[in-house]
């Protein structure tokens, strides 16, 4: 069978010893005869699972005593509303920095509990950059920001003090590069883009912030009674939590964030010199703002898209149609992604530029 350079935005590729390994488990986990998915989420086998998965977050991405981490559901959608239930307090306003669409959402979810106060944005150029200049944010209980764009292609290489919380939608880069989890209240990220597959979402919450919000919170959205139980507050998507624990199994085993963010940057570097030396191509943001997740591009002359595409399909390259918003192609180079995939995408271009 042919290789697929899978480059999709999410639901994303995974390591192949993930997949097997996973599979196996759905038909007979733990030699018990009985499938990952049908054991009960409270028996040991599977809180076993949970608190290696829990442990294991804690361990690769280096997170400070005094956090608690959450494998919960309902994706980082839910998780607009439920980190402005939990971090409104007596301002009941949070700040936002949108940065493309997902951050807008935060900002009306933001809105049904409270204000969410748009403190910059970039829409006055189609999200192609990250504002730097920000409005005073002393007013807020919290600042909101996206760390990485998958539709426009941004990323937050630096991230802001502003004296007020950080919250932080990490959803398409968490475990990509490493991050200084002291510098935030909360982190927050679906798991379908670098840890795993969808139907589990990864909160990482300072102890301090819980319990402390101004306003009623619903239960399923209350952080501090997912904290008080484990993440078992009600059943956990089990099949989700299991092949994150494999994927950060496989993180630590080949070196942690120090080796993943140096094969990240490889990707990128290579994917980026060839948009920036191929005159048929061009970015869609402003250099210093690109993303190394997230890679979008368009072609100079449209007229010979049709040729480029067959190209690209002839290289079993799947998933680099750029999202209608900004059109062009967009490459997603997440963890597991290899090198060599990158390579058949810059060979695409280059067969391009030849004919």
């Amino acid at each position: 069978m042919s290789k697929v350079h899978n480059f999709s935005a999410g639901p994303c590729i995974l390591p192949q010893e993930v997949f097997k390994e996973a599979s196996e488990a759905i038909l007979n986990f733990n030699d018990l005869n009985l499938s990952l998915i049908e054991i009960s989420h409270r028996s040991k086998d599977f809180v076993v699972v949970m608190e290696e998965a829990r442990t294991l977050v804690k361990e690769v991405l280096g997170v400070p005593e005094g956090y608690t981490v959450l494998f919960l559901q309902g994706g980082a959608s839910l998780g607009f509303l439920k980190v402005a239930y939990n971090m409104m307090r007596a301002n009941k306003r949070g700040g936002y920095i949108v940065t493309g669409a997902w951050a807008k959402k935060a900002v009306k979810e933001a809105n049904f509990v409270g204000e969410g106060k748009v403190v910059a944005t970039s829409e006055d150029r189609n999200f192609n950059y990250i504002p730097k200049n920000y409005k005073s944010v002393s007013d807020c209980d919290y600042l909101h920001i996206t760390s990485n764009n998958t539709i426009f292609g941004t990323q937050l290489h630096e991230f802001p003090d502003v004296g007020v919380p950080i919250v932080c939608d990490m959803s398409s880069d968490i475990f990509s590069r490493k991050v200084d989890v002291s510098k935030f209240d909360i982190i927050y990220a679906g798991a379908q883009k670098n840890l795993g597959p969808a139907g589990t979402t990864l909160y990482i919450v300072k102890d301090d912030v819980l319990g402390k919000s101004s306003v009623g919170i619903p239960t399923m959205l209350d952080l501090n009674i997912h904290a008080s139980k484990d993440s078992m507050f009600n059943t956990p998507p089990v099949f989700a939590v299991y092949a994150s624990m494999l994927n950060l199994r496989w993180l630590k085993a080949n070196g942690g964030m120090n080796w993943i963010e140096a094969r990240n940057n490889e990707k990128a570097d290579l994917l980026y010199a060839e948009i920036d030396r191929n005159p048929l191509f061009e970015g869609t943001c402003d250099k210093k703002d690109r993303s190394k997740m997230n890679v979008t591009f368009v072609l100079k002359d449209e007229s010979v898209g049709a040729k480029f595409d067959e190209i690209w399909n002839a290289s079993n390259i799947s998933g680099i149609k750029g999202h209608r918003s900004v059109g062009g192609y967009r490459a997603s180079i997440y963890n597991a992604l290899s090198i060599e995939s990158v390579q058949a995408l810059v060979g695409a271009m280059k067969e391009l530029e030849s004919n």
